[in-house]
């Protein structure tokens, strides 16, 4: 984890300093919720295209599933996109969001996800899109089957298929992104690996993409990046804490890593000293994913 006593020596290394980017690395913008009375966050993330510890994590004094009619919710509806090459598609585990840029780097669709649950992980690494499939049939593995002789040997396209109406599949062997009957999952650890989607996203989702796209599947659990002369920071919680968001709406504090350091100094760049130490300790502490401005420079006229 990092010491602030070594930011000294990490400036060394990151000299010379990068300018903040010109163009916006953001996409959609935070939205207010007045309850209902008749809401609970998983039926709020769903009408929004958010996902449940998303929902949790920008929510954390808020009962999930009893919510006083007229009560303010956050929805988290403004992403920090990833800090990574914006190509093809990136799914990114912390945040259990995917990001299509399908349409070009500045304009990426967004979808929550759901993931693999502890023991199944979804893989990280790089992949494509090997073969896409309408109504597919589901196959439990031998080693579900082992785990719930109760299982079928198949299950064909219906409401009670876990694969939903559409799947693609990755080059990796038994994994893919694909639709579910169980919309309640998505946001959350809950899958033997695969990535699923909202039944109406994996619609959209599968005839935008084409067979051969290239898929990226990375653990980025902090984001920066500016909009306009503002710096945001955006921190998930690690993989390791999910479920303690999910069950507990906080998370411990585990601090800041070493690569996390160097990744808000680089993209701070010449403005390193502008930013705000306080905010950026908050922020990694509550594990929100809402965006906060961590730094913010002067336009000159």
């Amino acid at each position: 984890m990092f010491s602030f006593t070594r930011l000294a020596v990490l400036f060394i290394f990151l000299l010379p300093l990068y300018s903040a980017n010109a163009s916006d690395s953001s996409v959609g913008k935070i939205t207010e919720y007045i309850a209902s009375g008749e809401d609970s966050l998983v039926s709020i993330a769903r009408k929004y295209g958010v996902g449940y510890v998303e929902m949790r994590a920008a929510n954390p004094k808020i009962d999930p599933w009893i919510i006083k009619k007229g009560t303010k919710i956050i929805v988290p509806t403004m992403h920090i996109l990833p800090n990574i090459e914006k190509e093809g598609i990136v799914v990114n585990l912390p945040e259990m969001r995917l990001y299509a840029y399908i349409y070009g780097e500045d304009d990426p669709v967004t979808f929550p996800i759901g993931i693999g649950r502890l023991g199944l992980s979804t893989p990280v690494g790089t992949t494509k899109i090997v073969r896409k499939m309408e109504n597919p049939t589901w196959r439990p593995t031998q080693r579900m089957r082992d785990e719930d002789p109760s299982l079928p040997v198949s299950v064909p396209p219906g409401p009670d298929n876990p694969l939903g109406t559409h799947i693609l599949y990755f080059g990796w062997p038994t994994y893919g992104i694909h639709g579910t009957n169980k919309p309640y999952g998505i946001g959350r650890r809950v899958s033997s690996g695969c990535i699923r989607l909202y039944p109406e996203d994996i619609e959209q989702f599968y005839h935008m993409v084409p067979v051969g796209t290239k898929v990226r599947v990375i653990d980025q659990a902090v984001k920066v990046g500016w909009v306009g002369n503002k710096l945001y920071m955006e921190a998930h919680t690690e993989m390791s804490q999910v479920y303690q968001m999910e069950e507990y709406g906080k998370v411990d504090n585990y601090g800041l890593t070493d690569n996390q350091m160097l990744l808000i100094l680089e993209e701070a760049g010449e403005y390193a000293k502008e930013l705000d130490w306080k905010m950026i300790r908050k922020a990694i502490k509550e594990r929100s994913g809402l965006p906060v401005v961590i730094a913010e420079i002067s336009v000159k006229e």
